[in-house]
């Protein structure tokens, strides 16, 4: 896998070296130089083939030249001791289960095979690492738990104070040992805007090893691709030759490595990005304008995202024509009422609980395929976090309590060991340096 930047000013490099780059040079975001034909791959698949099959099928044609078969293998069966589950809600209406890692949330995947990836070179190489995530709330919690206890690698954690669930917040915050949480004084986007700072100095970088576990590193968006093609595997037989994927978007990694399989070859109809209220993308959609603003709080605040850093790889992979982009992805932009009502609905009808960013999926889903137009079209919902996450709002919403996994139950009982820090750079630069400095 050959990975340029998006702003074309730095050199190719392989993936081990995008790994642990995190960002380009430039300041872009790496991503695949090469379009790759899976077509035949795809096609052979069916719903016998599992995750991890499908995972190291992929795996091995893209990462060939990085390790031996062995070594891949390898990789993915550490990072993979979970799988996605299909469910459906109607004949036409199918959701993708990513809740089943030990986050419960779609971004294990990501992180897992992430912390695989870098542990396996880091022990070839003989070095160590720290890693920089901010998150809106389940990317801290995914990362903690998949680099837990790592060796050779640290992990600084930025979240927005009071911006994030109570349950996301004692997950990504309680372990201790090599994981290490900011609270930062401002939103996500502020957050984001350190880490990227933070990776542009020079002084910094070069007295200690930065590295990225945000959808800002190829290293977990690629394996988001995975479950796409598990999805369309599974469901194959049951799927129309229109379908769609409906992806509750934030940051857009998720919907960019779903995008990265369609180039790929995999047979997609067209992505819905269903957003809330922070609807930069579905406005660019629009109007062809990109305007980031600040994000806005919502039910639904993984998603709060003002200036979704993957857009430059979504701009790549229509060269830069928002026409195109506009044919084949469409936005829906889905309000905390509707939100909520969704969440209501679905509990009283059918006795199912979602988390609000699901329901997110499903309302701008059902709201796509009631248009006359896509009366034909199957679509495929990704569910991307357990209920029981967003337990007071699922509460609210249904007036009923989901069932809480046993992995969230132990991290509700652990003490939050968190450093408060204000929203600079200078602040970040000063807890690395006097924890990391050697």
């Amino acid at each position: 896998m050959r990975l340029q930047s998006t702003r074309g000013k730095s050199g190719e490099v392989n993936f081990k070296q995008a790994l642990f780059q995190g960002l380009a040079p430039d300041g872009g975001l790496y991503y695949p130089v090469e379009s790759k034909s899976l077509k035949q791959l795809f096609t052979s698949l069916d719903s016998t083939h599992d995750f991890n099959h499908i995972a190291k099928a992929m795996s091995h044609a893209w990462l060939r030249d990085e390790w031996d078969e062995t070594t891949i293998d390898a990789i993915v069966n550490r990072a993979f001791h979970f799988s996605p589950r299909c469910t459906s809600l109607t004949e036409s209406m199918h959701v993708l289960e990513l809740f089943h890692g030990p986050s419960s949330a779609f971004k294990d995947f990501g992180a897992c095979f992430l912390a695989s990836c870098m542990e396996e070179i880091l022990l070839e190489e003989e070095r160590k690492a720290i890693i920089l995530v901010a998150t809106s709330g389940d990317t801290g919690s995914a990362v903690a738990q998949a680099f837990f206890d790592k060796k050779n690698i640290d992990v600084v954690i930025l979240y927005p104070s009071g911006r994030v669930s109570s349950l996301q917040e004692k997950q990504l915050t309680t372990l201790g040992k090599n994981i290490h949480a900011l609270e930062v004084a401002g939103a996500f986007d502020d957050c984001q805007r350190m880490v990227k700072e933070a990776f542009c100095d020079k002084a910094l970088n070069s007295r200690l090893t930065l590295t990225s576990a945000n959808s800002i590193s190829i290293g977990r968006l690629f394996p988001q691709s995975f479950y796409y093609v598990y999805a369309y595997a599974q469901l194959k037989e049951r799927l129309q030759d229109n379908f769609v994927f409906c992806v509750p978007s934030g940051n857009f990694g998720n919907l960019t490595a779903g995008m990265y399989a369609w180039t790929w070859g995999l047979p997609v109809s067209r992505f819905i990005a269903a957003t809330n209220i922070n609807d930069v993308v579905p406005e660019y959609l629009k109007t062809k304008l990109f305007s980031p603003r600040a994000s806005v709080h919502t039910l639904s605040n993984a998603m709060d995202v003002g200036n979704p850093s993957n857009f430059e790889r979504m701009m790549m992979i229509f060269n830069g024509d928002g026409g195109k982009m506009a044919e084949m992805v469409h936005g829906e932009v889905v309000t905390d009422t509707q939100t909520r009502d969704e969440m209501g609905r679905l509990f009283h009808a059918s006795n199912i609980f979602v988390d609000p960013h699901t329901a997110v999926g499903i309302t701008a889903c059902q709201r796509y395929m009631d248009k006359p137009e896509n009366k034909n079209t199957a679509g495929v919902i990704l569910s991307t976090a357990h209920p029981a996450k967003f337990i007071e709002i699922v509460e609210q919403a249904t007036g009923n309590t989901p069932g809480i996994p046993d992995n969230l139950k132990k991290a509700l009982a652990l003490t939050k060991q968190a450093t408060k820090v204000n929203n600079t750079l200078s602040d970040l630069r000063e807890f690395l340096m006097d924890n990391f400095r050697h």
